[in-house]
């Protein structure tokens, strides 16, 4: 099969076409034949080395944690996923990625995807989807009436963040720049923040939740817009706890959890219409192709997900 990975950390340019053995199937798993996968910070982060310490994996690394395709094949033990099923997933950490025109998913991972979903549109769900939706329900314990903050509301994660906050009846404040004003009032923010002139601990009090996608100073001052007993999550660093106890906030760092039945309800989101996938950019599985991607999101700025393309 084709596959881009790495030989060793460093650059995008480091990215390398290679042909490689379609993976071996686990009798709880199984092959994906690739349709699309999506970009993450995840990538870029362990092909620079920066998560070697918590990732060691050997060499070659296939990158990739977003999978949307149909069932190839499925292990004798699988129940639920029959050959030419639809699906979606965020396979578990290992170095066989997703940036391959096969991957093996276990498969309490796995979701179909609606009819009324694109790969496209399913491949930019899992990973940043079960992000938000781990924020928000796992940790927030979001409920009707809760406000929200969600920072940098036009990327990723934080686009998921805003559809599911408003699901659950929450109003919704955002962080952005002025360009992405109306993308993320479409998506429901109440609220729009223009990070760049307005400074939001002058407009905002007494928040129940904020979700942090940015960490450094943002996260910090992110205390003060809580009240008293409030939740800050962060996806990037872990906050301080010192500020934490003084306000009697629950502030704490989390890691995505790969889970099928949490996609399932993102699943049943997406077919209502209720969710929506904001694919933003959308590049070829080829060498070229996914060093642009990842230079892309590596400016901060992508609206939306990047996607690539892989059939």
């Amino acid at each position: 099969m084709k596959a881009i990975v790495i030989n060793e950390y460093g650059s995008a340019d480091k990215l390398k076409e290679e042909t490689l053995p379609i993976p071996v199937l686990e009798d709880n798993q199984v092959l994906m034949e690739l349709h699309a996968t999506s970009i993450n910070p995840i990538d870029w982060k362990l092909r620079e080395g920066a998560l070697k310490e918590g990732l060691p994996f050997e060499f070659p690394i296939i990158l990739g944690w977003d999978a949307a395709g149909v069932v190839a094949k499925a292990g004798k033990n699988v129940s639920n996923f029959k050959e030419g099923d639809r699906v979606f997933a965020r396979p578990a950490t290992t170095r066989n990625g997703t940036y391959a025109e096969f991957t093996a998913v276990e498969e309490d991972l796995l979701a179909k995807i609606p009819d009324n979903i694109t790969f496209e549109e399913a491949a930019a769900v899992p990973l940043a989807g079960l992000t938000a939706w781990q924020c928000l329900v796992d940790f927030g314990g979001i409920k009707k009436g809760d406000k929200v903050l969600i920072h940098a509301g036009s990327g990723g994660v934080g686009s998921y963040a805003i559809q599911f906050a408003k699901h659950f009846g929450a109003y919704v404040a955002t962080t952005a720049s002025g360009k992405n004003e109306s993308f993320v009032k479409e998506l429901g923010a109440d609220q729009f923040i223009n990070y760049k002139d307005t400074d939001f601990t002058e407009v905002l009090e007494d928040f129940d939740i904020v979700v942090d996608t940015i960490g450094g100073e943002v996260q910090e001052k992110s205390f003060q817009v809580l009240k008293e007993g409030g939740k800050l999550v962060s996806i990037v660093q872990q906050p301080n706890e010192k500020l934490a106890k003084e306000k009697n906030i629950k502030a704490e760092s989390i890691w995505l959890r790969e889970n099928g039945e949490q996609l399932e309800e993102i699943a049943q989101l997406l077919e209502s219409g209720e969710v929506v996938s904001k694919v933003g950019q959308t590049f070829p599985l080829t060498e070229e192709g996914v060093k642009e991607a990842h230079k892309l999101s590596e400016t901060h700025h992508a609206r939306g997900k990047i996607v690539i393309n892989i059939k």
